[in-house]
């Protein structure tokens, strides 16, 4: 939660300082800057995935935040290209205490699922088990606003795809080992994970609310690094709100 915020102020306090020096928009109490900021809310499911593989729906979410600029294809055509760049960050939750650690039979930048309890102890109590995938996303789309007057108002929808590029992933485990001692673990290494992923995206609604979906069309596991051989995507969707 710490990095989400330093993430958003990153983001927001040079835009706010140009804001304050450019024209607001009166109706909407925005800033009058050419581009989108997005905040995007979902959950993250991993498609071709082998039964052996779990993971909990709810615990297993993605938060993006993007800045998307406007380049018009015509004169109230309706249509502008879209070209972004921000953050991705996923959490996947495996089922039953599961967790990745490093698959010795496949080299170091490898893993495999096993019990978190096998690693800390027989007697083990989890209380939190998540792993975090975090990406520099560069989003590129095509979007059609409805409303060709003004491209701020009105119904608009959006295909595209985007580029990610892995730059952080560990496990962090949250439990009470077998002496009653309460101990946070994070672990941060390749895992044999994809360096760089891409797929399709769609985004539509209205301005400032809009539902979105993301479809990987590469696998992220490299090649048989991960657990059980897998070929494994992603599939992301939820909500999304424009910021300015």
């Amino acid at each position: 939660m710490k990095r989400l915020f330093i993430i958003l102020l990153v983001f927001a306090l040079p835009v706010s300082l140009f804001g304050q020096e450019g024209k607001t928009n009166p109706i909407q109490g925005r800033p009058d800057i050419k581009g989108d900021l997005f905040l995007d809310f979902g959950f993250n499911v991993l498609n071709n995935r082998p039964e052996d593989i779990g993971t909990k729906f709810f615990a297993s979410k993605t938060v993006n935040i993007y800045f998307q600029r406007p380049i018009s294809l015509g004169q109230k055509s309706g249509f502008t290209f879209n070209p972004g760049i921000g953050f991705g960050l996923d959490k996947i939750a495996f089922k039953d205490n599961m967790t990745l650690v490093t698959d010795p039979e496949k080299g170091g930048n490898s893993s495999q699922l096993v019990e978190i309890e096998d690693i800390y102890g027989e007697g083990t109590s989890v209380n939190k088990n998540t792993m975090a995938l975090n990406y520099i996303d560069i989003p590129l789309e095509f979007r059609y606003h409805f409303n060709r007057s003004d491209y701020n108002e009105g119904f608009r929808i959006a295909l595209g795809g985007k580029v990610g590029f892995l730059y952080d992933a560990h496990t962090k485990h949250t439990f009470t080992d077998p002496d009653g001692v309460e101990r946070k673990v994070k672990n941060q290494q390749e895992f044999g994970l994809s360096k760089v992923r891409y797929g399709a995206y769609t985004r539509v609604g209205l301005s400032g609310f809009n539902l979105w979906a993301y479809y990987g069309l590469n696998n992220l596991f490299k090649g048989d690094q991960g657990p059980f051989e897998t070929e494994a995507t992603q599939f992301n969707f939820g909500l999304s709100f424009a910021l300015f």
